[in-house]
């Protein structure tokens, strides 16, 4: 999920990106209702209320990942290059500076997960439960290695963080390949990046043995990437038209739905940036405050549906009726953890990074 910082991104555009706001907010809770379909008796229960809906968010709601695949691209190319050259500074400051902003809220939700699901293997024998956690699978957990080294997550969820780190480790390092070669071009970071959405798009995304690395999911995080640069420049109809070119020629060559998406996507936030309205609409708070809670909600609503299950399955009647009640008290009360663990996590840790930040770029700082 992208972690923008809300201030960053007032003091990067003098203001928030309502448009953003209200994309991460509808795939978001597609998200939490994908696994309230998937994981946990209570749906299985309640599928006789709801025999097409249910069905649905299992097989379909998923998909929504893409969109924050493209909005983090477009964010991470807004961050690192706004005119196509990479940001005088250090590779490996940037690097760091994504894991400490990745890290802290992740490891808080992992200690989570382990804990509910500590409880609730006590409620209920089900698939959904972790397994018993080991100190290897823990580290792994930490260095963003688990997909790789083929550990299961502690969470749904977590193997995005570790895919969204790899996607800005790759782009930092495209950009950096295209500025060694040509330190003055804006334009070679941008074709390096088309060559490597081709690649993604046309091969390496079509193998879903490959979904622990980057470069399978490059496609739709770099088309966002490549919409941000494209309204950067006079030419920005050619550089919107080889972007729907691209993923059209992959659509038709072999059509995935969660490509589809992610040009859907790209497009809207292409049109918004062109017109402006991405940083005027939709204008209301519920959204806005739903958009930046995303990546909490999307840390802690997993152990959240874990223990409403347990809950449910132990001491509640199994009838659909209240087995639905359950996914919709399971809903709500993913939203309103995911505030918390906003204000008292996300946000805090944040304040600290931006402390530390200050105290380092200060002439006077012990730390200079």
């Amino acid at each position: 999920m992208t972690t923008e910082n809300p201030d960053q991104a007032k003091n990067a555009n003098h203001s928030h990106l309502p448009l953003i706001d209200a994309l991460k907010t509808i795939a978001s809770q597609l998200i939490v209702m994908h696994h309230l379909a998937f994981y946990g008796p209570m749906s299985d229960y309640a599928l006789p209320l709801a025999p097409n809906f249910i069905p649905w968010l299992y097989d379909y709601a998923r998909i929504a990942v893409q969109a924050f695949l493209v909005i983090g691209g477009f964010l991470a190319a807004r961050a690192l290059a706004r005119d196509g050259i990479l940001i005088n500074k250090p590779v490996k400051e940037l690097l760091w500076q994504r894991y400490l902003r990745l890290m802290p809220p992740y490891i808080c939700a992992l200690l989570l997960a382990m804990a509910i699901s500590a409880i609730v293997s006590h409620l209920m024998f089900h698939e959904s439960i972790p397994e018993p956690l080991t100190l290897t699978r823990f580290i792994a957990h930490v260095f963003l290695l688990q997909g790789v080294l083929g550990f299961d997550g502690l969470f749904a969820g977590a193997w995005y963080v570790a895919i969204d780190f790899q996607l800005y480790a790759l782009l930092l390092f495209t950009l950096w390949v295209a500025h060694r070669i040509s330190p003055d071009s804006q334009n070679l970071g941008c074709i390096l990046a088309a060559l490597l959405i081709v690649a993604s798009l046309f091969w390496f995304n079509r193998n879903e043995n490959l979904d622990n690395w980057a470069i399978y999911f490059f496609g739709a995080y770099g088309l966002g990437a490549l919409v941000y640069w494209a309204i950067q420049r006079h030419t920005a109809s050619i550089w919107l038209g080889l972007v729907g070119v691209l993923a059209i020629a992959a659509l038709v060559i072999d059509f995935r739905s969660r490509i589809a998406v992610a040009l859907t996507v790209a497009v809207v936030l292409g049109l918004g940036r062109y017109t402006g309205f991405i940083e005027t609409w939709p204008r209301s708070r519920l959204v806005g405050w739903l958009g930046r809670i995303s990546y909490s909600l999307f840390l802690v609503h997993f152990p959240v549906c874990l223990l409403i299950n347990g809950l449910f399955e132990r001491f509640a009647p199994h009838s659909p009726e209240i087995q639905l009640g359950g996914m919709f008290t399971a809903w709500i009360i993913s939203i309103a953890a995911g505030a918390v663990f906003y204000r008292q996590v996300e946000c805090r840790f944040h304040r600290w990074l931006k402390r530390q930040s200050t105290r380092k770029d200060c002439p006077g700082s012990s730390m200079k």
